[in-house]
C-alpha cells in the first residue's frame, strides 16, 4: 500500500463505522511488511494502526512472527500505548473487536473460523481485508460487513459516502 492508499483504508474504517472508532476495538491481523517475514520495515500495518489510533481507537495486534517489542517500538507514541494490545492468535485479538483488518496475507488468515470470530465480535462486524485473503461471499454470508481492497462495495458501504 502506497501513502494514500493507507490512509484510504483507514478513512474506509472510521466511515463504515458510523464514522468513528474512538473507544473500539479493531483487531490488526498481521504485523509483518511481508508473510514469510517477520520483517517491520516499511509495513503498511504500522501507519495504518497509528491512524486508528489517533482516531481513538483500541488496537489489538496479532502477527505470528513479530514480537511483542517491535510492535511495540513501531507504535512507539506513549500517549497512544495503553490502546495498544499484542494477542497470542488471532482469535484472542478479535475478541470483543468491533472490526478485523487483515494486512499482512498470512496462510493462516484464509483458514482461520470466521465463524468462531464472528461469534465473538461486536455487531455489526467488520472485516476489512487489506490482501484480498478471504472470501468475501462466504464472510457475508456469516454476517459480516466486507470491505476488500480493489473489489466491489459490500451493500452495507454503497450508502456511504466515497472514501477519497
Amino acid at each position: 500500500m502506497n501513502e494514500y492508499q493507507k490512509s484510504r483504508f483507514v478513512r474506509r474504517v472510521v466511515s463504515s463505522m458510523l464514522s468513528t472508532v474512538a473507544g473500539k476495538k479493531v483487531a490488526v491481523l498481521g504485523f509483518a511488511f511481508k508473510k514469510g517475514t517477520g520483517d517491520t520495515r516499511e509495513s503498511p500495518a504500522i501507519d495504518v494502526c497509528r491512524g486508528l489510533l489517533g482516531e481513538r481507537a483500541h488496537v489489538s495486534v496479532y502477527d505470528p512472527t513479530v514480537s511483542e517489542e517491535q510492535i511495540r517500538r513501531d507504535l512507539a507514541p506513549a500517549k497512544a500505548r495503553s490502546r495498544v494490545a499484542v494477542a497470542r492468535d488471532a482469535y484472542e485479538a478479535a475478541r470483543g473487536a468491533h472490526g478485523v483488518c487483515i494486512l499482512t496475507e498470512w496462510e493462516e488468515f484464509r483458514e482461520l473460523d470466521y465463524r468462531r470470530i464472528h461469534g465473538g465480535m461486536e455487531k455489526p462486524a467488520f472485516v476489512f481485508d487489506g490482501r484480498n485473503v478471504v472470501d468475501a461471499g462466504e464472510l457475508r454470508e456469516m454476517g459480516f460487513v466486507v470491505y476488500c481492497v480493489g473489489k466491489p462495495l459490500d451493500e452495507w458501504h454503497s450508502h456511504m459516502p466515497a472514501v477519497a
